[in-house]
């Protein structure tokens, strides 16, 4: 059982190791939060302009529960901000043909409908009144779930680690991890690439993308997959205005979903599909050319008013994923003292206001409802989250 005087060291100030450390902090710990820089790290998955908040998952109700919970968090957390940064335009779900119940989207819709939820279906001119730069006859069926939106994930780091800063945590800026420090007792701490060592009763490691390369026995069940974003600057005639809501098309099928314009004239559309398999570096963050031909052909068949010609940027964002498509946080079985955090598989952001708690509590050994879905576990078949197709 950790106690509120054990040290406790983070490896990565990404969105898992930053809620992690403002939450332990506040239970009492002493923190050393560890990562290379500069922070909030720009090749982070969690540094963007924006990520999508839903609690439209198909037929898991512990999702969609999670989902629900975070979207109260969001609420609280506007209220302590000198501006919102979580903006609830409503989550808006298109489908090329009539929902049924076995897919993504008809199973959203009625999971949503038996938990109180106020969506409403929609036929294709109700999708197109919503979204007018639809192609015409490309959507013929969907919902609008009024509780979702969007976030501005690279601001909310950036807040948490001056939270945490804020709050007594030390945050090692600039050092790089380079191993465990270990005995026949456990984990120790860690080494730094400069030599130095950094100890602590608790290692967590919550290094998103790259956690598998500096866990390597992890190497089996969770690596970073690489997905394409794009950025446009669109006619204002043509774009998505703001306060227009977060679309997801064909979602599990074809991967895209998108955003409205944000307060800098900017219209982010992403893939949320298998993507391929590629360690991060700080080099290969630009686009192919086979994913924007891919886009193209999106735009010019869904979303035919939006001119892939406006492009203004783009990178590739990193997810950590795990083989089953749930996060990773629980304690190492084989070695004590170490604490995985990681996993995020391209869905975690929206559940920031929850994650430090999830986390404290594996920590501490408290019973927390959510838990059991993230443990530890043996690679088997491939199920995912409903929304996304990883093979």
């Amino acid at each position: 059982m950790t106690t509120p005087s054990d040290n406790i060291v983070i490896v990565g100030a990404g969105l898992f190791g930053a809620a992690a450390a403002v939450e332990l902090r506040r239970r009492g710990h002493a923190i050393v939060l560890v990562d290379p820089g500069p922070l909030p790290r720009p090749e982070s998955s969690s540094f963007d302009i924006s990520k999508a908040v839903r609690a439209d998952y198909g037929a898991d109700e512990l999702y969609t529960r999670l989902g629900e919970l975070a979207i109260e968090g969001w609420h609280a957390w506007n209220e302590e901000q000198d501006r919102p940064l979580y903006h609830q335009t409503g989550f808006l779900v298109l489908s090329s043909t009539p929902m049924t119940d076995e897919g993504y989207e008809g199973a959203s819709y009625r999971t949503l409908q038996r938990r109180g939820h106020a969506v409403r279906r929609l036929d294709g001119a109700g999708l197109r009144r919503l979204l007018p730069a639809l192609s015409p006859g490309a959507w013929v069926d969907g919902y609008l779930n009024p509780g979702g939106g969007w976030v501005e994930s690279g601001e909310v780091v950036r807040r948490l680690i001056d939270r945490a800063r804020a709050t007594g945590v030390e945050v090692r800026e600039g050092a790089r991890f380079e191993g465990l420090l270990e005995s026949d007792a456990g984990v120790s701490g860690i080494r730094t690439a400069d030599g130095g060592r950094i100890e602590g009763d608790r290692v967590i490691v919550a290094a998103g993308a790259w956690t598998p390369a500096l866990l390597p026995w992890l190497a089996d069940v969770m690596w970073p997959t690489g997905h394409p974003v794009f950025h446009l600057d669109p006619d204002r005639a043509a774009a998505h205005e703001v306060g227009a809501p977060v679309w997801a098309a064909d979602i599990a099928r074809t991967g895209w979903y998108g955003f409205p314009r944000n307060a800098a004239g900017i219209v982010k559309i992403a893939n949320h599909g298998p993507g391929g398999r590629a360690a991060p570096t700080e080099t290969n963050r630009a686009v192919d050319g086979e994913s924007t031909a891919a886009f193209r052909r999106f735009l010019a068949a869904g979303l035919g008013s939006l001119k892939w010609d406006r492009i203004v940027g783009g990178r590739v964002c990193f997810y950590c994923d795990t083989w089953d498509g749930n996060f990773w946080i629980d304690r190492d079985p084989a070695r004590p003292g170490l604490v995985v955090a990681a996993g995020g598989s391209g869905h975690g952001f929206k559940f920031a206001p929850l994650l430090g708690g999830i986390v404290a509590d594996v920590v501490e050994g408290i019973d927390n409802e959510f838990a059991p879905r993230f443990a530890w576990r043996e690679r088997g078949g491939l199920t995912g989250e409903d929304a996304r197709q990883l093979e």
